[in-house]
Protein backbone atom coordinates (compact mmCIF):
# COMPACT_ATOMS: atom_id res chain seq x y z
CA UNK A 1 0.00 0.00 0.00
CA UNK A 2 1.51 3.39 -1.13
CA UNK A 3 1.89 5.94 1.68
CA UNK A 4 0.69 9.02 2.47
CA UNK A 5 2.78 12.05 1.61
CA UNK A 6 2.88 15.60 3.53
CA UNK A 7 5.30 18.17 1.63
CA UNK A 8 5.80 20.84 4.08
CA UNK A 9 7.26 24.12 2.14
CA UNK A 10 8.87 27.29 3.21
CA UNK A 11 7.72 30.37 1.49
CA UNK A 12 10.30 32.88 -0.74
CA UNK A 13 12.26 35.26 0.27
CA UNK A 14 10.19 38.42 1.89
CA UNK A 15 12.25 41.85 2.33
CA UNK A 16 11.87 41.15 6.13
CA UNK A 17 14.00 38.04 5.30
CA UNK A 18 16.96 39.93 4.15
CA UNK A 19 16.62 41.96 6.78
CA UNK A 20 16.20 39.57 9.19
CA UNK A 21 13.40 41.22 10.61
CA UNK A 22 11.45 39.04 13.05
CA UNK A 23 8.32 38.09 10.46
CA UNK A 24 5.67 36.28 12.55
CA UNK A 25 2.06 36.68 11.74
CA UNK A 26 2.86 39.96 10.16
CA UNK A 27 1.44 40.13 6.42
CA UNK A 28 4.93 40.93 4.68
CA UNK A 29 4.70 39.61 0.89
CA UNK A 30 7.27 38.37 -1.43
CA UNK A 31 9.94 39.84 -3.20
CA UNK A 32 11.18 39.92 -6.45
CA UNK A 33 13.81 37.08 -5.27
CA UNK A 34 11.33 35.16 -3.43
CA UNK A 35 8.76 35.09 -6.49
CA UNK A 36 11.52 33.88 -8.33
CA UNK A 37 11.86 31.32 -5.42
CA UNK A 38 8.34 30.23 -5.35
CA UNK A 39 8.46 29.83 -9.46
CA UNK A 40 11.29 27.70 -9.29
CA UNK A 41 10.44 25.82 -6.73
CA UNK A 42 6.78 25.04 -8.11
CA UNK A 43 7.96 23.75 -11.78
CA UNK A 44 10.26 20.78 -9.26
CA UNK A 45 6.75 19.95 -6.81
CA UNK A 46 4.48 20.09 -9.65
CA UNK A 47 6.22 16.44 -10.61
CA UNK A 48 4.82 15.14 -7.23
CA UNK A 49 1.37 15.99 -8.68
CA UNK A 50 -0.22 16.80 -5.26
CA UNK A 51 -4.02 16.24 -4.68
CA UNK A 52 -3.93 19.20 -2.81
CA UNK A 53 -2.30 21.95 -1.71
CA UNK A 54 -3.30 23.63 1.60
CA UNK A 55 -1.32 27.13 2.75
CA UNK A 56 -1.06 29.87 5.56
CA UNK A 57 -3.36 33.02 4.69
CA UNK A 58 -0.07 34.97 4.95
CA UNK A 59 0.52 36.59 1.66
CA UNK A 60 4.12 35.03 1.55
CA UNK A 61 2.69 31.85 1.71
CA UNK A 62 -0.44 31.93 -0.32
CA UNK A 63 1.87 33.14 -3.15
CA UNK A 64 4.55 30.85 -2.91
CA UNK A 65 0.87 28.27 -2.89
CA UNK A 66 -0.12 29.75 -6.04
CA UNK A 67 2.58 29.27 -8.11
CA UNK A 68 2.55 25.52 -7.77
CA UNK A 69 -1.33 25.63 -8.28
CA UNK A 70 -1.56 27.40 -11.24
CA UNK A 71 0.80 24.91 -12.79
CA UNK A 72 -0.69 21.60 -11.08
CA UNK A 73 -4.47 23.24 -11.78
CA UNK A 74 -5.56 22.80 -8.08
CA UNK A 75 -7.12 25.98 -5.81
CA UNK A 76 -5.23 26.60 -2.65
CA UNK A 77 -7.15 26.34 0.33
CA UNK A 78 -6.09 28.56 3.21
CA UNK A 79 -5.94 28.01 7.01
CA UNK A 80 -4.87 30.66 9.62
CA UNK A 81 -4.01 27.38 11.55
CA UNK A 82 -0.55 27.43 9.05
CA UNK A 83 0.14 30.83 10.09
CA UNK A 84 4.14 31.42 11.54
CA UNK A 85 4.37 32.26 15.54
CA UNK A 86 2.64 35.16 16.65
CA UNK A 87 5.87 36.67 18.33
CA UNK A 88 4.36 40.03 19.83
CA UNK A 89 6.44 42.68 20.37
CA UNK A 90 9.48 41.28 18.92
CA UNK A 91 7.43 41.16 15.72
CA UNK A 92 9.51 43.50 13.09
CA UNK A 93 12.42 44.04 15.34
CA UNK A 94 16.24 42.67 14.38
CA UNK A 95 18.25 40.32 16.50
CA UNK A 96 19.84 43.51 18.06
CA UNK A 97 16.67 45.31 19.04
CA UNK A 98 14.89 41.87 20.15
CA UNK A 99 18.06 41.56 22.92
CA UNK A 100 17.89 45.17 23.93
CA UNK A 101 14.56 44.36 24.89
CA UNK A 102 14.08 41.04 26.23
CA UNK A 103 17.55 40.31 26.73
CA UNK A 104 16.92 36.78 28.71
CA UNK A 105 13.49 35.70 27.11
CA UNK A 106 15.61 35.95 24.13
CA UNK A 107 18.29 33.64 25.23
CA UNK A 108 16.19 31.04 27.01
CA UNK A 109 13.88 30.89 23.32
CA UNK A 110 17.41 30.91 21.40
CA UNK A 111 18.17 27.65 23.83
CA UNK A 112 14.71 26.16 22.52
CA UNK A 113 12.85 26.56 25.67
CA UNK A 114 9.15 26.50 25.45
CA UNK A 115 8.76 30.35 26.05
CA UNK A 116 6.44 32.80 24.58
CA UNK A 117 8.71 35.43 21.89
CA UNK A 118 8.04 39.00 22.80
CA UNK A 119 4.43 37.50 24.96
CA UNK A 120 3.18 35.67 21.53
CA UNK A 121 2.83 31.84 21.44
CA UNK A 122 4.66 28.92 22.88
CA UNK A 123 6.31 26.62 20.27
CA UNK A 124 4.09 23.77 21.74
CA UNK A 125 1.40 25.99 21.10
CA UNK A 126 2.86 26.15 17.18
CA UNK A 127 2.96 22.89 17.22
CA UNK A 128 -0.07 21.72 18.01
CA UNK A 129 -2.22 23.78 15.56
CA UNK A 130 0.03 23.17 12.45
CA UNK A 131 -0.10 19.87 13.14
CA UNK A 132 -3.61 19.25 14.07
CA UNK A 133 -4.35 20.66 10.63
CA UNK A 134 -1.93 18.69 8.61
CA UNK A 135 -3.24 15.29 10.10
CA UNK A 136 -6.56 16.93 9.19
CA UNK A 137 -6.38 18.00 5.62
CA UNK A 138 -3.59 14.47 5.38
CA UNK A 139 -6.43 12.19 6.04
CA UNK A 140 -8.61 13.41 3.63
CA UNK A 141 -5.73 11.93 0.69
CA UNK A 142 -6.67 9.06 -1.23
CA UNK A 143 -3.90 6.29 -0.50
CA UNK A 144 -0.70 7.45 -2.02
CA UNK A 145 -1.75 11.19 -2.30
CA UNK A 146 0.11 14.19 -1.75
CA UNK A 147 -0.53 17.30 0.58
CA UNK A 148 1.46 20.54 -0.24
CA UNK A 149 1.57 22.81 2.63
CA UNK A 150 2.81 26.20 1.62
CA UNK A 151 3.94 27.76 5.51
CA UNK A 152 6.49 29.20 7.43
CA UNK A 153 10.23 28.29 8.95
CA UNK A 154 9.20 28.01 12.41
CA UNK A 155 5.55 26.87 12.21
CA UNK A 156 7.28 24.08 9.66
CA UNK A 157 9.60 22.85 12.34
CA UNK A 158 7.49 22.85 15.67
CA UNK A 159 5.01 20.96 13.37
CA UNK A 160 7.50 18.26 12.06
CA UNK A 161 9.00 17.67 15.64
CA UNK A 162 5.26 17.32 17.00
CA UNK A 163 4.33 15.16 14.37
CA UNK A 164 7.11 12.88 14.24
CA UNK A 165 6.63 12.35 18.22
CA UNK A 166 9.69 14.21 19.34
CA UNK A 167 10.25 15.54 22.68
CA UNK A 168 10.71 19.22 22.80
CA UNK A 169 13.95 19.27 23.64
CA UNK A 170 15.12 17.31 20.78
CA UNK A 171 13.09 19.53 18.00
CA UNK A 172 16.18 22.00 17.75
CA UNK A 173 18.08 18.88 16.25
CA UNK A 174 15.82 19.76 12.81
CA UNK A 175 17.52 22.34 11.11
CA UNK A 176 15.60 25.46 9.79
CA UNK A 177 14.22 25.47 6.21
CA UNK A 178 15.99 27.95 3.63
CA UNK A 179 14.03 29.93 1.65
CA UNK A 180 11.54 27.66 -0.57
CA UNK A 181 13.05 24.78 0.64
CA UNK A 182 10.44 21.85 2.20
CA UNK A 183 10.61 18.53 4.22
CA UNK A 184 8.69 15.42 3.11
CA UNK A 185 7.07 13.10 5.16
CA UNK A 186 5.64 9.63 4.88
CA UNK A 187 3.05 7.57 6.97
CA UNK A 188 3.97 4.66 8.55
CA UNK A 189 1.05 2.14 8.29
CA UNK A 190 0.84 2.20 12.28
CA UNK A 191 -0.68 5.74 11.69
CA UNK A 192 2.75 7.80 12.60
CA UNK A 193 4.76 9.60 10.24
CA UNK A 194 8.19 9.64 9.06
CA UNK A 195 10.93 12.03 7.97
CA UNK A 196 12.42 11.43 4.53
CA UNK A 197 13.27 14.86 3.11
CA UNK A 198 14.30 17.75 5.52
CA UNK A 199 15.52 21.41 4.18
CA UNK A 200 15.58 19.76 0.53
CA UNK A 201 14.88 21.82 -2.97
CA UNK A 202 15.69 18.47 -5.01
CA UNK A 203 13.13 15.95 -5.68
CA UNK A 204 12.75 13.17 -2.96
CA UNK A 205 14.16 10.28 -4.56
CA UNK A 206 13.61 6.66 -3.46
CA UNK A 207 16.07 5.01 -0.89
CA UNK A 208 18.05 1.89 -2.04
CA UNK A 209 20.14 0.38 0.19
CA UNK A 210 20.65 2.38 3.12
CA UNK A 211 22.11 -0.64 5.24
CA UNK A 212 24.16 -1.86 2.72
Amino acid sequence: MSARRVVLWRHGRTAWNLEMRFQGSTDVALDEVGLAQAERAARDLATLRPDRIVSSDLDRARTTAQALADIVGLEVDTDPALQETYAGRWQGLVRAEIIALDPELYARWSEGADVRPGGGESRTEVAHRVSTAVRRYAAELPTGGTLVVATHGGAARSGIGSLLGLPLEHWAALGGLVNCAWSVLEELPDGRWRLVEHNARSLPEDVVGDEA
